[in-house]
């Protein structure tokens, strides 16, 4: 880095940017948080360390992700980049509840709407099916595996989003 301002790291180390910096590519001066928070989290050495055992194809993902799990190791000092995933992955898990319902709520309405049928009986040797007289009755319950924390409970026909 010869003759421009050196990189975010060298600024912040206090040190001359050689051509060869390893960080300058990664870490511009326009950027000095970027490597300070990573300085902070991993030490300097380390981080040296790991982008020179890396083939340079794969540095700019290696700083990205170092970048992310510092930021997140900041906000939560305990869990880092796990506790967001896992708060993640729980957001996942009750909008597919919330969508099971909502799914659930809509084949009843669908099924109310529907005309009452009677019922319809044909000898075995029909080729007719036997079809019940009410479809508007449901299963009092929605099962959501057993390895869901959902209280089972019966179907209620007020909204279930108020």
């Amino acid at each position: 880095m010869a003759g421009s301002s050196p990189c975010a790291s060298c600024k912040l180390l206090r040190r001359r940017c050689a051509k060869d910096c390893v960080f300058a590519p990664y870490f511009p001066s326009e950027d000095p948080h970027k490597f300070a928070i990573v300085h902070k989290v991993f030490g300097a050495s380390n981080v040296s360390k790991m982008l020179q055992e890396l083939p340079v194809h794969q540095r700019a993902d290696a700083v990205s992700s170092l970048v992310y799990e510092a930021n997140a190791r900041v906000r939560d000092p305990v869990y880092g980049c796990v506790g967001a995933i896992s708060y993640l992955q729980n957001q996942v898990s009750q909008l597919q509840m919330q969508l099971a319902v909502a799914q659930a709520e809509i084949l009843c309405i669908q099924m109310q709407q529907e005309p009452q049928l009677p019922t319809h009986h044909m000898d075995l040797d029909d080729k007719s099916v036997l079809m019940p007289s009410n479809l508007n009755t449901l299963p009092q319950f929605i099962n959501f595996g057993s390895s869901s924390n959902v209280m089972q409970e019966p179907l209620k026909r007020e909204s279930l989003w108020t």
